[in-house]
């Protein structure tokens, strides 16, 4: 599925070089440095998650009081951001939200100070709103190429694309979606690739992950988002998660062939701290409840929405993603997950 492994060592080399040269080109405004990530799949199984790239929390420069990732590293050993979103601009041209620079603005600052800090940054393409390059971009090899956009402009490790609502409700936009991922794996081998797309209490529907794996497309981590559900609230949010998650390993399971052990190792999550937009609590309990659930079963990827809202609020919840709504010290569900070990 990926190139030879001389050929597989050469993007890699092209990547250091790119994001060496970003970090120089930026140090007169921020300072940088970069980091290698993603340790060779041990010989008898399948590649076990690399926990700082796995515990990527969702962080949001589009609105609201963002953090400085400075403050939540140093706070919680968080390494690594998801950042969002990457959109269209109206056409198959990616930019954040679909209006801001790949360069020279807010976001590649903030690449920048991550990788200050010694972490990096996960784009993600996608999410709940906005133009999508997944139904924007012509054909597959048109949404390659704007995902190849953003890698080569970080020189990346990893991208996650989540897909909801119309993009992921639509065949063609998901077979687009995979044949394009898989062109983009062709051409940057050791590139991590996570997908994040909605679930019911019993886990996902099997769309997308059998379509994937009928087209020989592997990612790294398939990742449920475990809230929103709709009828959920007053429930155990660490048990519905837990319950969502064995529905995504027994759907990848039988998509891929995989035994148990690989099937958890390619499952992820992605939770949501404090109240969500369903009215669901997610507290620092249940967080510590999924964390020991992910530790058991050596999940791909264990990341929330968002940074942005890992914080107390100074009154009433104002549900504008500037805090979680529920009891917490500053930056607790990122410190939580931080110690994960995959």
């Amino acid at each position: 599925m990926r190139s030879s492994a001389r050929h597989g060592s050469r993007k890699r080399r092209i990547r250091a070089v790119r994001r060496g040269a970003i970090g120089v080109a930026a140090a007169a405004v921020i300072g940088g440095t970069t980091m290698a990530v993603a340790g060779a799949a041990p010989a008898d199984g399948p590649k076990a998650a690399d926990a700082p790239q796995a515990v990527a929390p969702y962080l949001y420069n589009g609105w609201g009081d963002t953090p400085d990732p400075a403050t939540v590293m140093d706070a919680t050993g968080v390494k690594w951001f998801t950042l969002a979103f990457v959109l269209s601009n109206g056409e198959c041209d990616p930019q954040w939200d679909g209006s801001r620079p790949l360069t020279g603005g807010v976001d590649a600052k903030t690449v920048e100070a991550v990788r200050a800090k010694g972490g990096d940054v996960i784009p993600s393409f996608g999410g709940a709103s906005g133009n999508k390059l997944e139904q924007t971009c012509s054909d597959a090899s048109a949404l390659a190429g704007a995902y190849q956009k953003v890698i080569d402009a970080y020189g990346l490790e990893a991208i996650d694309i989540d897909i909801e609502g119309d993009a992921y409700s639509d065949p063609d936009v998901q077979q687009k979606t995979i044949d394009a991922l898989k062109q983009v794996q062709a051409d940057n081998s050791g590139l991590t690739t996570y997908v994040t797309f909605p679930s019911a209490q019993d886990g996902p529907d099997d769309t997308m992950i059998k379509r994937a794996a009928d087209s020989g497309l592997e990612v790294d981590g398939w990742t449920i988002m475990p809230f929103d559900f709709g009828d959920a609230a007053g429930q155990d949010m660490g048990e519905l998660t837990v319950k969502a998650t064995e529905g995504l390993k027994n759907t990848v399971k039988d998509a891929y062939g995989y035994s148990d052990d690989e099937a958890y190792r390619h499952s992820g999550l992605s939770s949501m701290n404090g109240v969500t937009d369903a009215n669901e609590r997610v507290t620092t309990g249940n967080f510590e409840a999924i964390l020991a659930y992910a530790q058991e079963h050596h999940l791909a990827r264990l990341t929330y929405w968002s940074a942005n809202r890992d914080r107390p609020c100074a009154g009433d919840y104002p549900n504008d993603d500037t805090c979680s709504g529920v009891d917490q010290e500053p930056w607790q569900f990122a410190k939580i997950f931080a110690g994960y070990t995959g």
